[in-house]
């Protein structure tokens, strides 16, 4: 009913009267611009002429913005089969994306941004992602398929002053085509293995002399690319639909109105994992992976997770619906142009997820759905002349997630969770004991229930400006402040049932008969009501000079922030079962950057290099944890003292000439813990008996010995992180004549390469992932009328790899994976007019 009313509204405020619309020197001219400037077929830094951008919330060159900048254009897009953020990352080394479902999706650069880990709503992106102007809170949105795109910029380093709300380290700037008052429409089918189909069109024109009309749709599926040996079926499936319209009206030079409505929907059967291998934690010999798995008489489906198989026991889902509405105005007043967008953004989530990563009944239930409306309001005022150029203004916004969870154990949970002692020989991990009887009887935890019910209200407000002051035409200095206000307030509450419908509840002596403390020991029963508000000021400095019209060399200093956060999963529980309230809240993140860079064009401006040098320094960092407590299955938000990230990025485009271009991206990226002296023990170190007093903790590694209550990891890589990260490709073609169309015979090919990265917040000898390279091939046809007709295989080389790897709770050793898609094939044909 909620999401039938939503598209209810969003449908009667699209059909009704035009609001307001936007600066055509960003989505709307940029979009126009592009298709002219980018060379079809091709990067966005592959150009004839200039690249406009809005990185300024201006209309410039790309080459004219002194700050690190990937510009791809939506035809670049389209070729590669970058059809979302993560296919995205391909093309920009300093991207990386991670996405186990689409709630629990990170998008960070130069490796920082989200926590890596499983998503708590409680904390902000530290990457902001901007349609058309319009924030989107939740990083879901990247899991979308690109619909009707112009162009993406993604902007590396902090971008507070203008884009705010927690971009701390960089921002994507997604435009789309907008209405037109000429007549045009485009149409795309792609075909390809595992039953691939994609369809894409988009129609725009004009309705009256001053109102234009634009409507784009996208649908996508494909079968699944694992086997669930336990369903029979594939899993991993892609099944996307998106809808996007957009009313423009101008009924004077001066006065432009646009409102624009999407809604996108996905409904794969998602997301299944694959068993990657176990690693020898720290607990007992027979509560190791091992051990248990004879002990239930389980064997994975198969032990080579290329082999692309699973047997999880769940019924997996990862419902996915997000849309809204946004209206702008656009007026040029006092010599100015004044601002106004306004937008509203729902997103709705309603998954299942197999939690223990088996075919075993351990895990029976874990999901978490949830709901959330966001309302935003930005009103800025541009004003430039020869002398000065700058923006004042002011932004609103306020959120609401609602979410309801439950978690359920299985019939094995019992024997695979309950630590029976020491077992006689032969005895199965049965005997006669309390807790060997116990970890023998499933009912103790069969059934054993946890319900999570909680919200969060989020608002947010923020004045801002930002001047360039030109001390002489080639020479530019440009400070920028924001100040911002933002107020969390939450809510967590988990009830806790046993398998008869029993409720648990934590009594006042701290005293539970032992089934009691088994099944507490699983989930307790919590509730918190977390609150955070504070003021921060932040602001830039940037100066630029141009050395000749095609060189321009900057520096930036930037004292930037990310927003406090507030626990939303629950926080960890002390011995007697309690919530340790000191865990509620995390502190807001202190952001210092520095950043020199060059930006250069040669050979009659045919050649483009670009390399900037960066270093961020981040006290009270927020990392997403886990420990080892059952009753923290999704983790939980921590402050690590001191992160640091630097680098070297380098940009580098050639055309020699009409039938040739080509690029070489790369980054050099050292991102570290500087500080993190009580995180949370990497698996190896985790699991047995906590030292105390003047103990000292075991070896890694080492069955049955002693665990640390924590471990430094100061100096240790940040997850996710690959320290060398390239791209590159190029275009070739020869004029041809086919079925008497004049056009071009062209062979493309974009490569991408990684070295290894850590896929544990603290790193773990069992969770380093390999590096990868990926290349993509396309040949085909391209006419001059607009048509055009190719085929392309993607990972042509078949590269075995892993996306990400998870660490099963309760440190049994067991690691499980995401793996990389094998490779695609298929044929695209293309039409527009």
């Amino acid at each position: 009913m909620r999401s039938f009313v939503r598209l209810g509204l969003l449908a009667t405020t699209f059909l009704a009267a035009p609001a307001f619309a936007e600066d055509p020197a960003t989505p709307a001219a940029v979009a126009a611009d592009a298709q002219e400037t980018t060379s079809v077929g091709t990067g966005a830094a592959d150009r004839r002429g200039e690249i406009l951008v809005t990185a300024r919330r201006r209309a410039e060159s790309s080459q004219d913005v002194p700050l690190a900048i990937s510009v791809i254009g939506g035809e670049h897009i389209d070729a590669t089969g970058s059809f979302n953020v993560g296919r995205l990352q391909q093309l920009t080394p300093t991207l990386q994306y991670y996405s186990s479902n689409p709630r629990n999706t990170a998008v960070n650069i130069r490796g920082l941004g989200s926590p890596f880990g499983l998503t708590n709503d409680g904390i902000e992106q530290g990457v902001g992602i901007y349609i058309d102007d319009v924030y989107n809170a939740r990083v879901a949105s990247a899991t979308f398929d690109f619909l009707d795109v112009a162009q993406i910029e993604v902007l590396r380093g902090p971008q507070g002053t203008l884009y705010g709300k927690n971009t701390t380290a960089g921002a994507i700037n997604i435009t789309t085509n907008q209405p037109t008052f000429d007549f045009e429409g485009k149409a795309e089918v792609s075909v390809g293995n595992y039953n691939f189909k994609q369809a894409k069109a988009a129609i725009s024109g004009p309705l009256t002399d001053n109102l234009a009309a634009r409507i784009a749709v996208s649908s996508t599926s494909r079968r699944g690319t694992i086997y669930n040996v336990t369903s029979n079926e594939w899993q991993n499936s892609q099944d996307n639909l998106g809808l996007r319209g957009q009313l423009l009206w101008k009924p004077t030079d001066t006065l432009e109105v646009t409102f624009a409505g999407d809604y996108s929907a996905q409904d794969p059967n998602c997301c299944a994992t694959v068993y990657v291998r176990t690693g020898t934690t720290q607990r007992a010999a027979n509560r190791q992976y091992a051990a248990l798995a004879a002990a239930a008489g389980y064997t994975a489906a198969s032990t080579n997770p290329f082999d692309r198989v699973t047997d999880l026991d769940t019924n997996l889902r990862a419902k996915n619906k997000i849309g809204g509405a946004s209206a702008r105005i656009k007026w040029d007043v006092a010599g100015g142009t004044l601002t106004s967008i306004t937008a509203w953004r729902f997103w709705d989530w309603d998954p299942s997820n197999d939690r223990d990563y088996t075919g075993l009944s351990v895990v029976k239930l874990s999901q978490n759905p949830s709901q959330q409306d966001q309302y935003t309001q930005e009103l800025r005022y541009n004003y430039s002349n020869s002398k000065i150029d700058f923006v004042l203004g002011g932004f609103g916004f306020y959120q609401r997630i609602d979410t309801q969870g439950t978690e359920q154990q299985g019939e094995d949970a019992s024997r695979w969770s309950i630590n029976p002692g020491n077992v006689p020989a032969g005895s199965s991990g049965c005997g006669s004991t309390a807790a060997q009887k116990l970890a023998c009887d499933p009912s103790v935890l069969d059934g054993l229930t946890a319900k999570n019910v909680q919200y969060l209200k989020n608002t947010s407000l923020a004045l801002f400006g930002q001047l360039a002051y030109h001390i002489t035409p080639e020479w530019t200095v440009q400070p920028g402040v924001r100040l911002n206000y933002d107020k969390k307030e939450g809510y967590y509450q988990r009830r806790v049932f046993d398998g008869d419908g029993t409720e648990l509840v934590l009594n006042s002596t701290n005293t539970y008969t032992a089934r009691q403390a088994a099944q507490l020991a699983i989930y307790a029963p919590q509730e918190i009501s977390p609150e955070f508000s504070d003021w921060n000021f932040s602001y830039d400095f940037n100066t630029s000079y141009k050395i000749t019209p095609d060189i321009l060399v900057y520096a930036t200093y930037a004292k930037s922030f990310k927003s406090g956060g507030i626990n939303q999963n629950g926080v960890p529980t002390d011995a007697n079962y309690r919530a340790i309230t000191s865990a509620e809240t995390v502190k807001p993140e202190s952001v210092h950057h520095y950043e020199v860079g060059i930006k250069t064009q040669f050979w009659d401006r045919k050649a483009t290099l670009n390399v900037s040098i960066f270093r961020t320094d981040i006290a009270n960092y927020q990392a997403n944890v886990n420990n080892s407590q059952y009753g923290v299955l999704r983790g939980y938000l921590a402050n690590a003292e001191a992160v640091r990230s630097q680098g070297v990025e380098w940009d580098f485009s050639v055309r020699p000439s009409e039938r040739f271009n080509a690029y070489v991206n790369g980054a050099y990226t050292d991102a570290k813990y500087r500080k993190f002296t009580d995180a949370p023990c990497p698996p190896e170190l985790s699991g047995g008996t906590t030292v105390s007093g003047t103990q000292t903790a075991g070896a890694a590694g080492v069955a049955g010995s002693l665990s640390p209550a924590n471990c430094d990891v100061s100096g240790q890589r940040l997850p996710g992180v690959s320290k060398w990260s390239f791209s590159w490709g190029g275009e070739y073609n020869v004029p041809a004549k086919i079925l008497g169309k004049e056009g071009k015979v062209y062979l493309g090919y974009d490569g991408s390469y990684r070295s290894n990265f850590s896929s544990n917040p603290s790193p773990s000898a069992y969770t380093w992932i390999d590096g990868y390279d990926l290349h993509n091939f396309r040949l085909g046809f391209r006419s001059e009328g607009g048509f055009d007709v190719y085929g392309w295989v993607r990972n042509a080389f078949d590269r075995h790899y892993f996306e990400q790897l998870y660490v099963a709770s309760g440190n049994t050793g067991l690691i499980a994976g995401s793996v990389g898609d094998s490779r695609t094939w298929g044929f695209t044909i293309k039409s527009s007019f």
